[in-house]
């Protein structure tokens, strides 16, 4: 299976290629342009990396996502997180243009979905707090 991250390397890559200089030229006719061209093209690479990776935040959730996926056989239901994590998620969404969908739960605390777990937060606890993964039974 062709991982997304290598597929949308490859074909960066691959375009790129096409505005390097090319290899017939001789290195005593290199234009002083190359390091332009060359730190562009870094530039770029790197504004792409950004809006591919995914923040710490995000990564911890899913960690315990990962935990209770292997002991439990399914996702967990709800994960309790810190205010950082959630402005840190709801950024996440805001920044990748995906669907957000925030409600109050009955108790009055404001719940967001993230894949098939609901993060609740918590602003009574620390700022960068994520919980355990917990089953609503």
């Amino acid at each position: 299976m062709i991982d997304r991250r290598n597929v949308i390397h490859r074909s960066l890559f691959t375009g790129l290629a096409a505005f390097l200089p090319g290899q017939s030229r001789a290195t005593s006719q290199a234009s002083n342009d190359d390091p332009i061209v060359a730190k562009a093209i870094s530039d770029l690479i790197n504004t792409i990396q950004k809006g591919i990776d995914v923040s710490s935040e995000l990564a911890r959730i899913r960690e315990q996502q990962r935990i209770f996926l292997r002991a439990n056989q399914k996702f967990p239901d709800i994960i309790e997180i810190g205010i950082n994590v959630w402005e840190s998620v709801y950024d996440w969404h805001v920044r990748h243009q995906q669907p957000l969908s925030v409600v109050r739960n009955p108790e009055g605390r404001y719940a967001m979905t993230v894949g098939f777990t609901t993060l609740i937060l918590r602003p009574d606890y620390v700022e960068n707090y994520v919980g355990v993964g917990m089953d609503t039974r």
